[in-house]
């Protein structure tokens, strides 16, 4: 689908979301958040994308919400919002896209991103920085509460008391902060990111079945916050036997003993497990 403030492109496993408004740092708005989410869907049905790519054009990742509209910007006249014109999406928008992505998300942050331009980050598997890049979670400097689901992503991420000393202060901090308090897992320079960003990429597509990662992706985020393992046992023995009875276990194997990269067989499209998703049932 044509897109309008975004950019989308795939190159042979790897499909790259680029946030597109460059003369505005890529501030937010309701119409980038509907594109944002269409784009990601729109990966997660191609059986040919193994990965996600979301980075920004120019010098910003995302600046923050479009305040354009002033003191109107979060009331619901500004760009941020929807209206008659620009219906919410349903399943949550980009957050709900992001979490219940079956493919793994890189988020390849080269500038600004704070407000919305960081909590946007948090759904993603695999955060990288530029060391260009800055955040913030400022929304207490500006009268607001954390949004995009990040009073529960963030301390996910990087632990209650770090987010708490991000969120209660406001401020904005460097890739280094970011790196040593866990929400970027490495720092690279600015000319490297993308580069860097389409490796890790391609180390998953390369060498991992879709089908586990998808179901990876899944456990790893909905069982993260349960208060003991009994979820887990339940629901990863059901698909531990069910895998292990399939081609990709038979190929995983096979390359394993040939010393050869795997070509896996399954596909997200026609072949998750009976059970799947658990959480609906």
């Amino acid at each position: 689908m044509p897109y309008e403030q975004i950019h989308y492109a795939v190159d042979g496993p790897v499909a790259t979301i680029t946030l597109a408004r460059p003369d505005k740092l890529n501030a937010y708005t309701a119409i980038m958040g509907i594109e944002l989410a269409a784009a990601i869907r729109e990966a997660g049905a191609d059986d040919a994308v193994r990965a996600i790519i979301v980075t920004g054009e120019g010098r910003g990742f995302c600046a923050g919400a479009d305040i354009s509209g002033g003191a109107d910007s979060f009331n619901g006249a500004g760009p941020n919002f929807t209206s008659a014109d620009r219906p919410r999406e349903e399943g949550g928008g980009f957050v709900g896209a992001l979490f219940e992505s079956t493919k793994p998300t890189i988020a390849a942050i080269n500038g600004a991103a704070v407000g919305v331009g960081a909590t946007l980050t948090l759904p993603c598997d695999i955060r990288i920085a530029s060391d260009a890049a800055r955040f913030g979670f400022v929304f207490a400097r500006r009268g607001l509460v954390p949004e995009a689901g990040s009073a529960w992503f963030l301390p996910q991420v990087v632990g209650l008391p770090q987010a708490l000393r991000w969120c209660l202060s406001g401020r904005i901090f460097d890739a280094a902060e970011a790196l040593a308090g866990g929400l970027v897992s490495e720092v690279v320079p600015s000319d490297a990111l993308l580069a860097r960003a389409q490796e890790i990429a391609r180390e998953i597509a390369d060498n991992t079945a879709p089908v586990s990662i998808a179901l990876t992706r899944q456990m790893l985020w909905r069982f993260a916050g349960e208060p003991s393992p009994a979820t887990a046992l339940a629901v990863d023995g059901r698909f531990a036997m069910t895998l292990g009875a399939g081609p990709d276990v038979r190929e995983g194997v096979a390359a394993f003993l040939d010393k050869r990269a795997p070509s896996f067989p399954g596909r997200i499209a026609t072949d998750m497990p009976p059970g799947y998703p658990w959480w609906e049932g």
